[in-house]
């Protein structure tokens, strides 16, 4: 039987296709003797398919908490006693947000909303929000809305909106255990109006939620079908009121096992550090990450928890030698 990373030398470094979802299932569970190997060839291969450039992102919660949907790890559900509660921020702090955004370098602002999808209210403050952002700085624009209809997708489109965010969360077969107020494929339904609108796509998931070691590949390879532009890759941190508070972090190892293999079955997709990432990994961990396979990075703080410093970030990008992506090779 030939060794994995061998495979993956030939058919991923050297011919561009990501591993199936069984391949990388053999990544996932490789002895953790062969972690430097596997990060390694990752590093490798991002270097190749996406080059040394890093995309650096932030994001604002123009609506905070009160979210009717039960994804049982996120602290903005109104059904959950997190002490989390509804906020909505006004257009001038939107506009300071996307100011503060753009003065680290970063070329991307994500206005994110915690709603099952937008209402006429909320369409009509992102609306004045992106007019606002757009006079004021230049900076590309994402979305992260919750489901949309087709005339919603249509709206953001001519808003001029420049990716649309929309997790999968997690494996297809994992998904009832995680949310059970809407479905798995009715997210992938937005996913795919989005799509063919053009918009590009940010999808991706939170590791750590209970799911195998089995569904973490197969989710893998449900990311690789959809092709997005950009996988987030979050790793659980329980928050406090939820029905994954008591959950388990997971282990450094296995976290970097996981960015490199995903890397490997996404070779060409921009492939970030979202939340979660300083208590899995901390410091060295990170680094570790950013040369086995990630390219790009949220600074600053989430929705509701805390990241660590912008300038922290910076410096670690710095120090490696890996130049941000410049905002005009993005327009």
């Amino acid at each position: 039987m030939s060794d994995i990373l061998d495979v993956a030398r030939q058919q991923v470094l050297e011919e561009g296709r990501g591993l199936s979802g069984e391949q990388v299932l053999e990544c996932l569970t490789l002895p953790d003797d062969r972690l430097e190997e596997l990060l390694a060839l990752a590093h490798d291969v991002r270097m190749r398919w996406c080059g040394p450039e890093v995309e650096v992102e932030g994001i604002i919660s123009l609506k905070t908490g009160g979210c009717p949907e039960d994804c049982h790890f996120c602290s903005q559900s109104g059904q959950f006693t997190s002490p989390v509660r509804a906020v909505w921020l006004n257009i001038p702090e939107l506009v300071e947000a996307a100011k503060e955004t753009a003065k680290t370098g970063a070329t991307e602002f994500c206005i994110v909303a915690a709603v099952r999808g937008p209402d006429e209210r909320l369409m009509s403050q992102v609306r004045d929000g992106i007019k606002a952002i757009n006079e004021a700085v230049e900076i590309n624009i994402a979305c992260s809305l919750g489901m949309l209809t087709q005339e919603q997708v249509d709206e953001l489109t001519a808003m001029g909106v420049h990716r649309y965010n929309h997790n999968l969360e997690t494996a297809r077969s994992h998904f009832p255990n995680v949310v059970t107020t809407h479905s798995w494929e009715e997210r992938w339904d937005t996913l795919r109006m989005v799509k063919e609108a053009g918009m590009e796509v940010c999808c991706g998931g939170i590791i750590g939620m209970g799911e195998t070691i089995e569904q973490r590949a197969e989710f893998a390879g449900q990311l690789a079908e959809l092709e997005p532009h950009e996988v987030p890759l979050n790793f659980l941190a329980p928050r406090p009121g939820t029905p994954l508070e008591d959950h388990p972090l997971v282990e450094g190892p296995e976290a970097l096992k996981t960015i490199a293999a995903f890397r490997l079955a996404l070779p060409r997709t921009i492939l970030r550090y979202a939340g979660g990432r300083e208590l899995t990994l901390g410091d060295l961990g990170t680094r570790d990450g950013m040369l086995g396979g990630i390219n790009a990075i949220i600074v600053g703080n989430y929705l509701t928890t805390l990241g660590r410093p912008a300038a922290k970030d910076l410096d670690l990008l710095i120090d490696l030698q890996m130049p941000i992506k410049a905002l005009s090779k993005t327009l």
